[in-house]
């Protein structure tokens, strides 16, 4: 298996350098994995892997556009209504999850992912392997190693239950707030 390449890998990316262009982040699918200088929260550790994400998402998008390149960059700059890590990780620091535009997207508004966006600018290092078929690797990866971030397929893991709740309740404040712009 190729869980060697992202649970011990012979390097770590940060955001300067997967957002610079040309970017060193191939435009192919693959799964990555993401490790934290600082942990998100306080019963996880830092420096290990404690996520894994694939693009293009499903079997059925093999002819997606989705692709490594774009889907790290919008893990790093983009908001949580486009990026479960970012939803994930906003929730574990704290962040106000709000509805915005028509109500039915939740982000954590323009300070609240600008604030995010710095967090894992300081904090958050990714690495990749490139995959035909991503999903099979993600789901392998998932039932043998210990990924506290991935909901998804995980709930062996002992952090599934109080993350799961924790974005839950973050959802529930979100609807008793009024829509931000």
């Amino acid at each position: 298996m190729e869980a060697t390449a992202l649970v011990n890998p012979d390097r770590l990316w940060s955001a300067q350098e997967v957002l610079v262009r040309p970017s060193p982040v191939p435009a192919a699918a693959g799964v990555y994995g993401w490790h934290f200088e600082q942990s998100p929260h306080p019963d996880l550790e830092a420096g290990q892997l404690l996520y894994v994400g694939i693009a293009p998402r499903y079997m059925a998008n093999r002819t997606s556009a989705q692709n490594l390149r774009k889907r790290l960059r919008n893990h790093y700059r983009g908001n949580a209504a486009g990026s479960t890590l970012r939803l994930t990780l906003g929730c574990l620091l704290g962040l106000e999850l709000r509805r915005v535009g028509s109500g039915k997207k939740t982000t954590f508004g323009k300070a609240g992912e600008a604030a995010l966006s710095h967090w894992m600018a300081e904090n958050a290092r990714v690495c990749w392997i490139e995959d035909d078929e991503p999903w099979v690797l993600e789901s392998q990866l998932i039932s043998r190693l210990d990924l506290p971030l991935n909901l998804d397929q995980n709930r062996h893991n002992a952090f599934h239950g109080h993350l799961k709740e924790l974005r839950a309740q973050a959802r529930r404040r979100a609807r008793e707030l009024p829509i931000s712009a």
